[in-house]
């Protein structure tokens, strides 16, 4: 069968059962959204913006994490959940953590999740809350930032970028009322800085997408509390990297310590920490090799004095 040869018209040589396939190709097609001569919709042609969670709205809605139709109810209990993300600002950028625990209940449903990752060259991202719509909510992120990239030939400024995920996570609130909510936290260094003593800086949001930018340090996720209390003790302004690393793991270990949703470091399995930090150099991810070495300095430390 031929839908092509003879001016398009091979169809007629091989009989009605070739023809009403011509019309289901045809209707297919066209029901599909694509142009039965082979053309593009008009949504991948047309000038846009830069925006590709924009274009993604346009060209196909469903598959962006807020906007799939959920059944009625709450969904909470059914996926695995990522908690507790801290972040802290240094005197060279900033420096993120995720413990590595997802539970789905009272249940342990992972115990190397990555809930920390770079959004791009000079900014972090970690996210807490259901484990699935945060990851495709992160990836989706670090896609907006290099299409944006491509299209406009800059970088997007560090509140341009926090901007985008406000608006990302204002997507999911429909998934966020049946209980799969995703809460990120977003830190990089500022290129561009209104005060040169402030390169490193820190973002905060709710499930609304509310947008908030914090001082020193914060943290998210069902440890946040205990997290944020270990850092209020030891946290001082002008901080460095190294120390701020050492204090990160520090306070994660305090979370761990009080909150069963939250994994500390694991010298049985070698489950630690994912430490990254931003700075005028790029994102950087601490090696297995110097993690473990951190990790280990606070459990012997802890030997000695289980309170820190």
């Amino acid at each position: 069968m031929c839908f092509n040869c003879d001016g398009g018209i091979g169809w007629l040589r091989d009989g009605p059962e070739s023809l009403a396939a011509a019309i289901t190709f045809e209707r297919n097609h066209v029901a599909a959204g694509f142009d039965p001569s082979g053309r593009l919709p008009d949504v991948f042609t047309n000038a846009g913006t830069s925006s590709f969670t924009q274009f993604l709205s346009q060209a196909a809605p469903e598959l962006l994490p807020g906007r799939r139709p959920l059944p009625p109810g709450m969904a909470a209990d059914i996926a695995p959940h990522g908690t507790t993300i801290i972040a802290i600002a240094t005197t060279d950028g900033v420096v993120m953590a995720g413990d590595r625990r997802a539970t789905m209940g009272n249940i342990i449903a992972s115990r190397d999740i990555e809930k920390v990752h770079p959004a791009d060259a000079y900014s972090l991202i970690g996210i807490a809350g259901t484990a699935g719509i945060g990851i495709e909510l992160m990836r989706l992120f670090q896609v907006e930032l290099e299409h944006y990239e491509k299209i406009e030939g800059a970088m997007l400024s560090l509140d341009g970028k926090a901007n985008r995920l406000a608006a990302m996570v204002r997507g999911n609130l429909g998934a966020a009322m049946q209980g799969l909510a995703v809460v990120p936290l977003f830190a990089g260094f500022d290129l561009s800085p209104a005060d040169p003593a402030r390169v490193g800086r820190i973002f905060s949001f709710d499930v609304a997408g509310g947008l908030y930018e914090e001082t020193g340090f914060d943290a998210i996720g069902s440890g946040s509390l205990f997290a944020k209390a270990a850092l209020k003790k030891r946290y001082r302004p002008g901080i460095g990297t190294e120390e701020a690393i050492r204090l990160a793991v520090e306070a994660l270990y305090d979370a761990a310590d009080d909150d069963t949703a939250t994994g500390g470091p694991d010298l049985t399995r070698k489950i630690y920490p994912v430490v990254m930090t931003a700075t005028a150099d790029s994102t950087h991810r601490l090696t297995e090799a110097e993690i473990n070495a951190v990790a280990e300095a606070v459990v012997a430390g802890r030997m000695e004095n289980p309170g820190g």
